[in-house]
């Protein structure tokens, strides 16, 4: 056989590999930079030792957590990283049980200034805390994960200004405060909020399922472009609900209304029971009411002893 045809063939296959090695990325596993997997040791300095190599990829990469349980304090996982990011989730995350490890921050596992990112895996992630998609994050996915939130109960995911282009699904979440987005309006310069997708999840024992919520006597501001479909709610209080005077401590202009935009919003195929009467709430802003807000197969049925019909509460 000729020798510059083996050459050439060789090439070829080393070109092949190396752009199917590109394709598939890097797969780097937490347990290769010291995490123990006992649910007792701090694993939190792996995380991010892990985190920093996958951010740092010029290729898509991956964070692996494999089966087992890590404990993890407060995290932020910040970007902007080189290529697309995946965080998968295979294995329990805990949260600290000593509550004094959230004083500098409030927030549990946070992303931050990440584009193109998706966080699935069909492990679990247990606290006390929420996970936060920060500011300026562009088209994250979370999928398949379980959310258990207990103590304080906050959000099982919260989603700050800034987001665009984010989707949700096969996410079960509860106890806990369920899927936000916002709270919305609380300091000036906040960026727009657009193209937010939540389907297909289950909440159980919630406070709320999913909910909008902004501060009053808020800055201008924009949230348009969200879709939430296919629903489960089991013994949620409020399955539904668009919260513009949210003011949780009363210290707010609560008399003033919100100046945030919330429009193009549909809530679709959502079913389950409700611990409230009031299932659905929409509570908007008198100076800029909601606009193109659909509703569509809703099928609540309240709970709370003798059955009563749904009951919708709009505000505008």
């Amino acid at each position: 056989m000729d020798s510059k045809f083996l050459v050439r063939a060789t090439l070829s296959l080393v070109f092949i590999l190396a752009v199917l090695k590109e394709a598939k990325g890097t797969e780097f596993n937490v347990k290769n930079f010291g995490a123990k997997a006992d649910g007792k040791s701090d694993d939190s300095r792996a995380f991010t030792s892990a985190w920093k190599e996958v951010c740092g990829s010029p290729n898509p990469s991956s964070l692996l957590i494999p089966k087992g349980k890590y404990m993890v304090g407060p995290t932020m996982f910040q970007g902007p990283c080189k290529a697309p990011v995946r965080f998968q989730v295979q294995g329990n995350v805990l949260a600290p049980v000593d509550l004094n490890v959230f004083k500098s921050q409030s927030t549990w596992i946070s992303f931050q200034n990440v584009d193109r990112l998706t966080v699935s895996g069909g492990g679990s992630l247990m606290a006390k805390e929420h996970l936060r998609c920060g500011r300026r994050m562009s088209v994250p996915k979370i999928g398949n994960v379980r959310c258990q939130y207990h103590q304080n109960r906050d959000d099982c995911v919260s989603l700050g200004d800034g987001n665009e282009q984010i989707t949700i699904q096969k996410v079960t979440c509860g106890p806990g405060h369920g899927i936000s987005v916002g709270s919305l309006g609380k300091y000036n310069n906040e960026q727009p909020v657009k193209g937010v997708t939540v389907r297909t999840c289950t909440f159980t024992n919630t406070m709320f399922g999913v909910r909008i919520k902004t501060w009053p006597g808020s800055p201008n501001g924009v949230a348009s472009d969200m879709f939430f479909e296919d629903l489960v709610m089991n013994n949620v209080g409020t399955p539904v609900l668009i919260d513009q005077q949210y003011c949780p401590y009363g210290k707010c202009l609560a008399k003033v209304p919100s100046r945030v935009k919330i429009s193009d919003v549909s809530f679709k195929s959502i079913r389950g029971t409700s611990t409230t009467k009031v299932a659905v709430k929409l509570s908007c802003s008198k100076s800029l009411p909601c606009q193109n807000v659909k509703l569509s197969n809703i099928d609540l049925k309240y709970n709370g002893g003798r059955m009563a019909p749904l009951r919708l509460n709009v505000q505008m």
